[in-house]
């Protein structure tokens, strides 16, 4: 028996090279694209990421990846399942896999010297990402880092990644941080208080998988961290500071009442 069939034909008009990756599947559970998830490789190269993102050993795959130069290439159609997410969750998803659509933004990431995004690069990244929402009708805050479905795992596509700008062009949601202050260290490992169970319940409701009670644990450190990554880069320190809590309440408050229900 045949597997599914390989991607022949582009999806979006911004695609100028096709890649197949055998690395699919079809979406579970009747779901389709509600998510747009951005990731960077963290590979030396566009010729080992679409080596690695194609190699049925590697069991990973994605719908496109962004080159520096602005080139974007297509290696799984948008109706099928690539395997780009892992273990994730939002807003008590697990599958996000056969919930979204996954970018790979071509960078060496932080395990080799974290390059900045180029502008060709990050030109092609919004106009892959507008065509791509409008086409799926996928909301401003449902596009995510893979950091934010995977916080204890992830920290792509990392504090660089301009999502101010992303926003700024109708992809994202965004609003300008709080700047944090220089001589706040914040709450830490172990804490306790009113402000930690606040910000458990905020970032749930944001759509983080995170417990609703508890002190400040690993766990509620990586969701920060995450949290931080993606909406506070000034000061990424999994800590609990006013500048982060004050930032995720304008967010939340900021959000279209279906996501806060």
């Amino acid at each position: 028996m045949s597997g599914p069939a390989l991607i022949s034909a582009p999806d979006s008009p911004f695609v100028a090279d096709l890649f197949p990756s055998p690395n699919i599947e079809p979406r579970f559970r009747g779901l389709t694209p509600t998510i747009l998830v951005m990731h960077y490789t963290g590979l030396e190269s566009v010729e080992r990421s679409l080596d690695v993102l194609s190699r049925p050993d590697c069991k990973v795959s994605c719908h496109y990846v962004v080159d520096v130069d602005g080139r974007v290439i297509q290696m799984v159609a948008e109706e099928m399942r690539a395997w780009h997410a892992g273990l994730s969750s939002w807003h008590g998803e697990t599958d996000i896999n056969s919930a979204s659509i996954g970018i790979e933004i071509q960078n060496g990431g932080h395990a080799l010297g974290y390059p900045d995004f180029p502008e060709a690069q990050m030109h092609a990244v919004i106009a892959l990402s507008q065509d791509i929402c409008g086409r799926h009708r996928i909301a401003p805050e449902r596009v995510l880092a893979h950091s934010d479905i995977a916080p204890a795992r992830k920290i792509d596509p990392g504090e660089k990644f301009d999502w101010a700008r992303l926003a700024a062009e109708g992809v994202g949601f965004w609003l300008p941080p709080e700047p944090p202050d220089a001589d706040e260290a914040g709450l830490g490992p172990g804490a306790d208080t009113g402000e930690v169970a606040e910000a458990r319940l905020l970032l749930a409701r944001y759509g983080y998988g995170v417990a609703n009670e508890g002190p400040l644990d690993d766990e509620l450190g990586f969701v920060l961290r995450a949290f931080q990554l993606h909406f506070r880069p000034a000061r990424v320190d999994r800590r609990l500071d006013r500048s982060t809590l004050v930032t995720l309440r304008r967010l939340v408050e900021a959000l279209p009442n279906a996501e806060i229900a």
